[in-house]
């Protein structure tokens, strides 16, 4: 005469909801597990769906063939000597530009000139290049800019020179940045300087 067996009785509702959660728990514990794994397979370049290349241009290793390397000037055609890379130093090749013009300009509070021919490089692919000789006007604007705001004691010192080279850079960047949405510019390099 005992009533645990009746239906209605209060001890088999919870062996009958124990057993439901152990269910919901597992289902959910399989899709967990089955996201991980898919989100595993997306990380590791297992997935279908299409791979995001890199954004802007790339670091050319030495040896690389560069897909947007400039068009080859007159007189680079057949017969001309192609570049031989060193064992050592830098891993990566080293493309330079190099300004049309001069800049002459004046200095900040000051009665001088100055007189400059200017490159810059870069360990960029060629679009840097392209992209420096397509945007020269804006870019030289930008550096005459910041060369009169440079003041005349900064152009005797080596630590001024290389201020001055630091903002170049910067500032032909900032143009990249703004025309092209990239920079690449390493450094920028007096080919000469005359303060008169």
């Amino acid at each position: 005469m005992s009533d645990k067996g009746k239906k209605g009785d209060g001890e088999e509702k919870p062996k009958g909801k124990g057993k439901m959660g152990l269910i919901l728990i597992g289902v959910g514990m399989l899709a967990v597990g089955g996201g991980g794994a898919a989100g595993a397979m997306m990380f590791l370049g297992g997935g279908h769906g299409e791979v995001e290349e890199p954004k802007g241009p790339q670091l050319i290793k030495k040896g690389e063939t560069d897909p947007y390397a400039p068009p080859a000037a007159e007189g680079e055609g057949e017969g001309a000597t192609h570049e031989v890379e060193g064992d050592g130093g830098d891993e990566y090749r080293t493309a330079y530009y190099t300004f049309k013009d001069e800049f002459t300009s004046n200095l900040k509070d000051s009665d001088s000139l100055v007189q400059l021919a200017l490159a810059c490089s870069t360990r960029r692919d060629g679009r840097v290049l392209l992209w420096l000789a397509k945007h020269e006007l804006a870019i030289r604007s930008n550096m005459l800019a910041v060369i009169a705001d440079t003041p005349e004691d900064d152009m005797y010192t080596i630590q001024g020179k290389d201020k001055l080279q630091k903002r170049l850079t910067k500032t032909i960047n900032d143009v990249l940045k703004k025309k092209e949405g990239y920079g690449g510019v390493d450094a920028v390099y007096f080919r000469t300087l005359i303060i008169q």
